[in-house]
């Protein structure tokens, strides 16, 4: 229905408005001399009006009691895509048949012929039915057949019945589908009258000044009447997760790092945690390095330059890397890679306080890595780190801590597998078996900080750090069913999902 625009009318169109005021006389008109209205179909088909149109004006006049309406529902069948396609053009057997000359055909030059839904489905219905020999040289068996499919299909099309077997047929190829029609039949209410009188909403200056307010007739006020719903903000499921993970530390009794520096240093990034500086992670091709500002201004430089000796020197019962480092290198600033750089910090800020204190530290923030964007992989994520900074502790502490961490998630199976890493030895992979996948699954990684690393910040000999890091949005997308990282975190979210996304338990807590 094509809706005019305000004071125009264009030619055989009439207006919504114009058809909503045709349905509501026929009808009123209609019952004036009548009892029922049986079928407001029928009386749409019967009067040229559109049938949704009647029945929006039968709602309205329902609500002001000018006319009592029954539903009525009927059953119908409609065609599917497919049905309407074959009938069209002729059922796939017939098509087939059709294309298989009197004296056969290949199969293969038959493939070519018809679209290939068309000869796998032809092929079985039409062997089926014993209207050909199907090999590889398909021949005619009977010499004429009828489209018994088309036919029917055109009768459903046509609003015309058909019998109960070959419903179950057509069903069965789903050629059809079910439609419920709905309708009412109305008969006249307790406030009937041939025409409506159209209730005020409004006391105006003009009906007190005229003085016809006398006259007019008030919409009822609707107390029960509900607001307009009011809009709060809904919780990103990463930040329920990360809650939770929150928590989860908090009550091991760790302590949260401050993460607001998102710009750092190369060399608290890189440097300081005994990574060389031709490593391949200090490449522009893996971090995003600042134009402005593009260097740092301050460092601790009798720090840096224990940092410095140790990687080219060594120390420390280690030979270094044997290299000239570079203080420009250390300077440059870029967005920070691993929230490790934050532990760096920390770390070091605790060793300058004496005497030493054993601390337990976490964070959750997010990190920058210049990687190519996939399924599975952002430019940006955040990384979930813990360290426990303690005299004597040993690899067996860490698989200990590791495993009643993740068991406060809900993952019980552990394995551990060795790795490499510039700043911690031994490193290791952590792997949890994951039941709906039925595999083991790297969930993270670990180690302890080498003494590289921690004897220049100023700690004891004797004091060592055991570590671990995962990311925030592989857990999230298992927990909520999400296999496209683009569709949890960025521009392309859907703002239905933050909106209804359930609430998030991890393990037990």
């Amino acid at each position: 229905m094509l809706r005019t625009q305000p004071g125009r009318r264009r030619e055989g169109v009439l207006s919504v408005s114009a058809e909503a005021e045709m349905a509501e006389e026929a009808i009123l008109g209609f019952l004036q001399t009548r009892e029922e209205i049986a079928d407001s179909g029928e009386f749409a088909a019967a009067h040229g009006l559109d049938h949704s149109e009647v029945v929006n004006v039968i709602k309205s006049l329902h609500g002001f009691r000018y006319v009592d309406a029954q539903d009525i529902k009927r059953e119908t069948w409609v065609l599917t895509e497919e049905g309407k396609k074959y009938a069209d053009v002729g059922s796939p057997e017939v098509q087939l048949f059709l294309a298989v000359p009197p004296e056969g055909i290949s199969r293969e030059e038959l493939q070519k012929r018809l679209d290939p839904s068309v000869f796998k489905i032809g092929s079985a219905q039409a062997g089926k039915n014993k209207w050909v020999e199907m090999g590889k040289h398909i021949s005619r068996k009977v010499q004429h057949v009828d489209d018994k499919v088309k036919d029917m299909l055109t009768r459903i099309k046509d609003g015309q019945g058909i019998d109960a077997d070959s419903i179950k047929a057509l069903k069965a190829r789903k050629l059809i589908t079910p439609q419920t029609w709905k309708g009412y039949s109305v008969k006249r209410g307790p406030n009937y009258a041939p025409k409506r009188k159209k209730a005020a909403t409004d006391l105006t200056r003009e009906n007190l000044q005229r003085g016809d307010w006398r006259d007019l007739e008030f919409k009822e006020y609707n107390f029960s009447a509900k607001g307009p719903p009011s809009e709060g903000g809904h919780v990103h499921p990463l930040l329920k997760v990360r809650q939770q993970l929150k928590n989860i530390f908090l009550y091991m009794g760790f302590e949260e790092m401050p993460t607001n520096n998102y710009v750092e240093s190369s060399f608290w990034n890189f440097d300081a945690l005994f990574q060389p500086q031709q490593h391949p992670a200090r490449d522009s091709h893996d971090t995003f390095f600042l134009k402005a500002p593009s260097t740092t201004r301050e460092l601790p430089e009798d720090y840096l330059e224990r940092v410095k000796r140790v990687h080219e020197l060594g120390g420390y019962q280690s030979r270094g890397y044997g290299y000239e480092w570079k203080r420009d290198e250390a300077n440059k600033n870029l967005l920070r890679t691993h929230t490790t750089a934050v532990s760096t910090r920390m770390l070091y800020l605790l060793a300058q306080k004496k005497p030493f204190e054993p601390k337990k530290y976490f964070s959750i923030d997010r990190v920058f890595r210049n990687e190519a964007v996939d399924r599975t992989h952002l430019a940006e994520f955040h990384q979930i780190e813990g360290l426990i900074c303690d005299r004597g502790l040993t690899l067996g502490d860490l698989i200990g801590v590791l495993h009643d961490f993740f068991s406060r998630i809900g993952m019980s199976k552990l394995r551990f597998k060795p790795a490499y890493n510039p700043y911690t030895e031994p490193s290791m992979e952590i792997f949890s078996y994951h039941e709906g996948l039925g595999k083991w699954v790297e969930i993270g990684n670990s180690g302890m900080f080498r003494p590289e690393m921690l004897l220049p910040m100023g700690l004891p000999e004797d004091v060592r750090v055991i570590a671990w890091g995962l990311s925030l949005e592989r857990p999230t997308m298992i927990l909520y069913g999400i296999d496209n990282i683009r569709d949890l975190f960025g521009h392309k979210v859907d703002l239905g999902l933050i909106k209804k996304n359930p609430i998030c338990r991890l393990g037990n807590n």
